[in-house]
Parts: structure tokens; sequence; C-alpha cells
């Protein structure tokens, strides 16, 4: 019988909190496919190597799927857990597909990000929508604070952006990089007259990012420089992964990478749910 795993890939964090956030995905995901063994990478470097200095072991992709390859596993669905299918994503393909080609891996499937087409943006848009702060009140507005990035990928938030709008006019987003800054977000707050903001990160996990630059004190945060512009800010400590309704597209996209592998066995054949072709 072959021998398959599952590899979670996430950009990573260095913050304990953040760990229990993912250890919280991989019980999920042992959940929904009992008896598959389950490993984890870090697609950041620098995460890494700041791991490493902390006595702390975590894989590169590369690594990982090394690793699952001596362990004499022959076939390995790899699940995304990146917001959109910008560079990480990229490079993401890039590694599962030289382990495939030169490795010792037979097949590979890879679960999408988690808005990687117009039903995913959907999708996201009513869990979004469904899990904002009960205590809001309909003239306050929410401002999801996502990682941006000036690859073409960038462009699914403005999809997102619009879809959010058409059910929640004071729904808004925007990116710490790419175009979608912060300023602009700020003139069409003060155009909708609101007083306070609820700042919602749109990353998988409470990391740095979220901590530093959405919610922390430095004058250059996003909770600051909100507060600079005359608005009450409310951040609320909690990544999309904590979105059940969000961390389900993610389990779906594995879903569908796990059946592509076990239809590939069981016929024979071999492909990936997202093209691994440079």
């Amino acid at each position: 019988m072959t021998r398959s795993a599952i590899l979670l890939a996430a950009f990573g964090s260095s913050e304990p909190q953040a760990h229990r956030i993912l250890a919280r995905f991989e019980a999920k995901v042992r959940e929904a496919f009992p008896g598959r063994t389950v490993r984890w990478a870090f697609t950041s470097g620098r995460i890494r190597e700041r791991l490493a200095g902390e006595g702390k072991k975590t894989d590169s992709v590369s690594k990982a799927l090394a690793r699952v390859g001596f362990e004499r596993f022959e076939t390995v669905a790899v699940q995304s857990l990146h917001v959109i299918p910008g560079k990480e994503f990229e490079d993401l393909k890039r590694a599962v597909r030289d382990a495939e080609e030169n490795g010792p891996i037979a097949r590979t499937t890879l679960g999408a990000p988690l808005l990687a087409g117009p039903d995913d943006v959907e999708a996201a848009a009513a869990a979004i929508l469904r899990n904002l702060p009960p205590e809001r009140s309909p003239h306050e507005a929410v401002l999801l604070m996502g990682h941006g990035t000036w690859h073409q990928g960038d462009a699914v938030y403005d999809s997102l952006a619009a879809r959010l709008a058409e059910q929640d006019p004071l729904v808004k987003l925007g990116t710490l990089e790419g175009i979608d800054s912060l300023e602009p977000l700020l003139d069409a707050l003060r155009r909708d007259t609101v007083n306070t903001v609820w700042l919602i990160p749109l990353l998988a996990v409470v990391g740095a990012h979220v901590q530093r630059d959405m919610a922390g004190d430095g004058p250059n945060s996003w909770k600051s420089r909100i507060e600079a512009a005359g608005f009450a800010c409310k951040p609320v400590m909690r990544g999309a992964v904590e979105n059940e309704d969000l961390s389900d597209i993610w389990i779906s996209h594995l879903t569908t990478a796990v059946s592509e592998l076990d239809s590939d066995q069981a016929s024979g054949g071999q492909g990936n749910t997202v093209p691994l072709d440079p």
C-alpha cells in the first residue's frame, strides 16, 4: 500500500501564540484526514533562522519533503496556508515541483491558498462578514489588514475588497505592502463620517506583523496612524486561521489535493491540483 503524507506549508512565525493557533489547525486537519501523517514547513527563511536561534527546529519546504521521502512516504498532498497566490506561493510551487522531479517523492498535489479564485473570494467575503465583532455597531467601520505584495497575485485583494463593499460599505481592506495602502482608506473613512474603526488582520496567524505593524504602540503602526487621524481604534487579535469559516476554505483546498492524490494512485496517473509548471 502506498504511504501518503500531508505537508502544511505556512509563511511561519516566531510568536508562541501563532504556533498554538497552527497546532489547532493541525488538529483540524488530523480530524478531517484521520490516519494521515501530517508534517509542517515554514516558507520564510528569516523566520526559520530566528527560530533556529531560539533552539527551535523547523524545515523549509524542500527539507520537509526530503525528510518525508526519507521516511518512505511515496506521495504527499502539500497545502499552502498563504492567503493569496503571491511570491511565497510561487516559491512553494517551485519547491514542490523540484521535489517531485528530483527527489524521492513519486507524486505530489498542491492545495491552493485561501484566495485562489472567484469562488474563494465569495466564500471568504461571506466568512469575514459572518464573523465580524458582535460588539460592532452598524455605524462603526471595519478595516482588514492584509500583508500585500507587488506580485500580480495582489489583485485578489481588490476583488475581495469589492465583494465586501457590496455587502457592507463600511468593511474595507488594505495591505501593508502593494498598492492598497492605509492612507486612501483613511480618506474614505473620513468621507464615511465614522468615529470608530475595528482593525482585523487578514493574515493566517497573529504574528509580528499583527502585533507590531497592525496593533503596536509605535507611531507607524496602523492603530497609531488610525488614532492620529482622529478615529477610535479597536484591534482584534485574531488571525484568519482562527476564523473557522476561513479555515474551512483551506481545508476544502486540502480535501481537493488529497482526493486528487488518491485518484492518481488508484488510476496510476499523475496530476497536481495547482499546476506546477514554471
